[in-house]
């Protein structure tokens, strides 16, 4: 199964959201769909930046990310119910690297 990672920078909470909220959205989100692998919060340039690893059911390369990139969108969407968000980077793992899809 492909592996890929899902970068969506916060930008701030929404009124009566604790900070918890915003990875549980995520990771409920994407885990309707797929394995979620690993899921952490990092601060990049500054800003808070959620980083889910998950697993796309194998079928054809363009599919694979057709469909990483629109469940990607969808834990977005999520995860603004809750937060403000920023840049939403998706990324696929080939030969040991994080390529972007």
């Amino acid at each position: 199964m492909p592996s890929f990672q899902a970068r969506l920078k916060i930008t701030g909470l929404r009124p009566g959201n604790p900070p918890e909220a915003v990875m549980d959205a995520a990771v409920e989100a994407l885990g309707t769909c797929h394995h979620v692998e690993s899921h952490q919060l990092q601060i990049a340039g500054g800003v808070p930046q959620l980083n889910l690893r998950f697993l796309v059911e194998a079928t054809e390369y363009s599919g694979e990310n057709r469909h990483a990139v629109e469940s990607a969108a969808m834990m977005r969407d999520a995860v603004e119910r809750v937060a403000l968000t920023g840049t939403l980077t998706v990324l696929r793992r080939a030969r040991g690297r994080w390529l972007p899809v």
